[in-house]
């Protein structure tokens, strides 16, 4: 059996080895020539399916390492009786304590705590009901916007884009879809974006064209402007370097690429691609999954609590870091550009959840434990 999949899917060869032959290929610019005679394939967001990779060819299941599937005709897959999974929810955790992290450095520079702010959470599926979760564990008031669950009678308090809109807060966590009863393309246009009020945040880990960049960027020239937080960007991997400069945290769509979340992406479709062949999946992530070091932590009174939760979220993943590495593009000649965003995520350093991060706390206090188990920690008291 021949596989071909995608280089940077983790631990790929390894868990696809004994059931084929695995070819490894670069995702963004695969053609139909090396996947005609696949007889499995597996890709990441960078690759688009349809017709005109597939046709020809003798593709009998496609795997997607991936919670969207906006790059996927899945109509075509279906029409050709071609087997298609993803990889819902194996990167939901990441992207949630990408948000904290980002939330929490923004409002130490701003000098004004989350506790007590509010903050709009466009989307509340894998991803959002988790930053849900930890945001409301730091005091936030969480206003979902969600007319999709809602219009499938799913239980909860939702409000309308507008309201979601005027939070101090607003983060998005939408597929990108253009069609259908509520398309995503450009859900934030020049007039939703018109609606940010002064020194609101918004971020976006979604898809880039989620938020029209050109908008944005003409947003974010005129006064009393929004904090943006950028993950997602449109045309990538050549971003707007104008837009970059005029964010407040910008990276290389890599707010899901904790180890564990790309490692459990690949063994997701690795049990798919078993299910469909009919054996029984051999390979875990346990077997690859490095030993998190352990973070010390000083509890007490005198420490107040959000300082302390972002000491740990700081302590376990630093947005800031992937902020500087993609600003230094503006260094390269814009040929290299490209070639760079797409780099830093090849080579993206190893990140561990929180939960995969273990905590030594001394003298915490019942909230400071609280806040930290709610951020998604797992705490351990010294002497335990």
């Amino acid at each position: 059996m021949n596989i071909v999949a995608d280089e940077n899917i983790p631990a790929v060869a390894d868990a696809f080895g004994p059931l084929g032959t695995v070819t490894l290929v670069n995702g963004r610019n695969l053609t139909a020539a090396q996947v005609r005679d696949a007889d499995i394939l597996l890709v990441r967001s960078v690759t688009r399916i349809d017709a005109g990779l597939l046709d020809g060819s003798r593709v009998r299941f496609v795997g997607s390492a991936t919670i969207g599937f906006d790059h996927v005709d899945r109509e075509y897959l279906a029409a050709r009786g071609i087997g298609f999974a993803t990889a819902p929810g194996s990167n939901a955790t990441s992207a949630a304590e990408y948000v904290i992290s980002a939330l929490l450095v923004l409002a130490q520079r701003q000098g004004q705590p989350l506790a007590g702010r509010s903050v709009g959470i466009i989307g509340c599926g894998n991803v959002g009901s988790r930053v849900r979760t930890r945001l409301a564990a730091l005091g936030m008031h969480c206003c979902i916007n969600d007319p999709p669950r809602q219009a499938e009678g799913v239980a909860d308090s939702y409000v309308d884009l507008a309201t979601a809109l005027a939070c101090d807060v607003v983060t998005l966590h939408v597929p990108l879809t253009r069609t259908g009863a509520h398309p995503t393309f450009h859900l934030l246009d020049a007039a939703a974006l018109a609606q940010l009020r002064s020194g609101a945040v918004l971020v976006n880990t979604a898809r880039g064209a989620a938020v029209d960049n050109a908008a944005l960027e003409a947003r974010l020239d005129r006064r009393g402007s929004p904090d943006v937080v950028l993950d997602v960007w449109e045309g990538e991997p050549d971003i707007r370097l104008s837009l970059l400069d005029r964010v407040a945290l910008g990276t290389p769509h890599i707010a899901g690429y904790s180890l564990d979340g790309k490692l459990r992406g690949t063994q997701m479709i690795h049990a798919a691609v078993c299910a469909f062949l009919g054996k029984a999946p051999e390979w875990d992530v346990s077997q690859v999954l490095p030993e998190a070091a352990v973070l010390h932590l000083q509890g007490g009174d005198g420490c107040p609590v959000e300082a302390m939760v972002r000491d740990a979220v700081t302590g376990c993943y630093d947005v800031r870091a992937d902020d500087a590495r993609l600003r230094l593009i503006r260094t390269l000649e814009p040929a290299a550009r490209a070639a760079y965003f797409d780099r830093l995520r090849k080579e993206y350093p190893v990140r561990r959840e929180f939960a995969a991060t273990p905590l030594q706390a001394d003298g915490l206090t019942p909230s400071q434990a609280r806040a930290l188990s709610g951020a998604g920690f797992t705490v351990r008291v010294s002497g335990d």
